[in-house]
């Protein structure tokens, strides 16, 4: 059966998605060792079908970072942006003091070692996933790092208490606002 080519099909979706959607599937598209596709091939895209509704689509990829893995993560990201945080790194492999790997961690603020999460719960259900999610947890911590868990009901309405959990604790690890 005849699919449409992904690149094209973001394209396509620039007519009725909101810009955060487009960031999340533009996200999607980047992501991985083997990506779908590159930042380029989504400009080339744009640069020779156009983009739509005033430019929403090239905003979309100003916006975009490769890495990301989950269309919540990316949602997470631009609201805590949107709200004067600083901009994290996304998916950063973080490391103990003697140098072995702790975790992936969804963003990053690396000058403030402080570490997000987007907790979906996906393994709740599993009594020894959610003891090995606990583990974790503790070992980032261990590794000096604030580790915060955003969790759905955190990011509902406007998500104000999500982006107070970040800010507070990049406000303990020194940040201040218009850093």
């Amino acid at each position: 059966m005849p699919i449409e080519n992904a690149v094209r099909a973001w394209r396509q979706c620039g007519r009725l998605w909101r810009l955060d959607d487009l960031v999340a599937g533009a996200d999607a598209l980047l992501a991985g060792p083997k990506a779908i596709a590159s930042v380029a091939d989504l400009d080339a895209e744009v640069a020779t079908m156009g983009d739509v509704r005033g430019g929403v689509l090239r905003r979309a990829l100003t916006l975009a970072r490769p890495g990301v893995r989950s269309p919540r993560e990316t949602h997470l990201r631009l609201l805590l942006v949107r709200c004067g945080l600083p901009e994290p790194d996304v998916n950063v492999d973080i490391f103990s003091t003697r140098g072995s790997f702790v975790a992936e961690i969804d963003l990053v603020f690396a000058a403030w070692r402080v570490a997000v999460e987007y907790d979906g719960r996906v393994h709740a259900e599993d009594a020894r996933q959610f003891a090995r999610d606990a583990d974790r947890w503790a070992a980032i911590r261990d590794a000096g790092w604030d580790h915060v868990r955003i969790l759905n009901h955190h990011l509902r309405g406007d998500g104000a208490p999500a982006v107070a959990l970040v800010r507070d604790a990049l406000v303990r690890a020194g940040w201040r606002p218009g850093q």
